[in-house]
């Protein structure tokens, strides 16, 4: 199985207009970080008015579906160093250094940008095109 990393496609500020290709979720390994369901329970109570039991749900769901990931000072150490050679901002980073900790090989984001490859060994695609 290929690990697989997600930065959850619900953050997105359409996501109500798009449709998730399904069969990304049947072959591969997936991780998600710990930084990356809290945008999740922010977004979905603050943008969306979700209500902090169905926040809490979308958390314990993805936790049943996904490996979470929790930063140590390590991956936020390299998510410095990543934020300086690739550009990114440093929460980018932080979420492309999880998946490097994670050793994935796909992080699905439409945030990011679409095919670059992170150190030899992470790609970034984006699932919605």
């Amino acid at each position: 199985m290929i690990p697989i990393f997600w930065f959850i496609p619900i953050l997105s500020r359409n996501w109500k207009n798009k449709k998730f290709p399904g069969n990304l979720s049947k072959k591969q390994t997936h991780s998600i970080s710990t930084q990356v369901l809290q945008e999740l329970v922010n977004t979905l109570t603050k943008k969306f008015g979700k209500t902090w039991k169905e926040a809490n749900e979308v958390v314990i769901e993805s936790g049943k579906n996904n490996k979470v990931f929790s930063n140590e000072s390590k991956t936020i150490s390299d998510a410095c160093l990543i934020a300086e050679k690739y550009q990114y901002s440093f929460y980018d980073s932080l979420i492309i250094s999880s998946a490097l900790s994670c050793n994935c090989k796909t992080l699905f984001s439409e945030d990011l940008q679409n095919g670059q490859v992170i150190e030899d060994n992470l790609k970034i695609v984006n699932p919605f095109l």
